[in-house]
């Protein structure tokens, strides 16, 4: 009789190290989950703010107009562009990185915009500071969302999260993927 009660004790110590181990997997993945969603937003801020500094620059009247209408159509296109269509917004994205890599290709335009800008110097370094900023937070921010989205693909390839469903009808989570490499007048900002 003490062997079967034994035997019996030893399987629900081990369902239940089982239940345990699966139940802090779903809320791991949850809680994964969750940060995607909260750096998906906080990249779509980052994302907002720098066309909206890069418009400040186009319109600010420091550029020669064919740089100023680049900018400020580049920007444009991705305060349009579809959140919900990755590959629309991602492209968006990556033409407004090559239109301030254009602008900001010479390491003089700087000085030329500052010079230009003579009375309002404060006004162009702030400016131009602003959109160093942006940029570099929407590095930040696409690599930190990156990050998560490949943590949570990992855990959620694993044969128990598999096999267990615990990710339930979550569709599964893609990295966003564009340029968004600030030129280097930019970084020394």
């Amino acid at each position: 009789m003490k062997d079967w009660m034994t035997w019996v004790l030893i399987a629900i110590v081990v369902v239940g190290a089982i239940v345990v181990y699966l139940s802090s997997t779903a809320g791991r993945l949850d809680r994964l989950h969750h940060r995607i969603e909260t750096a998906f937003a906080a990249l779509d801020a980052q994302l907002v703010r720098r066309s909206a500094a890069a418009q400040d620059v186009a319109s600010s009247g420091f550029l020669d107009p064919a740089s100023s209408l680049l900018l400020s159509s580049a920007a444009q296109g991705t305060l349009v562009a579809n959140p919900l269509e990755p590959q629309v917004r991602a492209a968006a994205e990556s033409e407004l990185t090559r239109a301030i890599n254009a602008v900001f290709d010479d390491p003089e335009v700087v000085d030329e915009i500052r010079e230009e800008a003579h009375p309002d110097e404060v006004l162009a370094d702030q400016l131009l500071s602003e959109l160093a900023l942006a940029c570099r937070r929407t590095e930040l921010a696409r690599r930190f969302h990156n990050d998560v989205v490949r943590s949570c693909t990992q855990l959620r390839r694993k044969r128990v999260s598999l096999w267990f469903r615990l990710a339930g009808h979550t569709p599964m989570p893609t990295t966003i993927d564009f340029d968004d490499t600030p030129p280097a007048v930019l970084s020394e900002l």
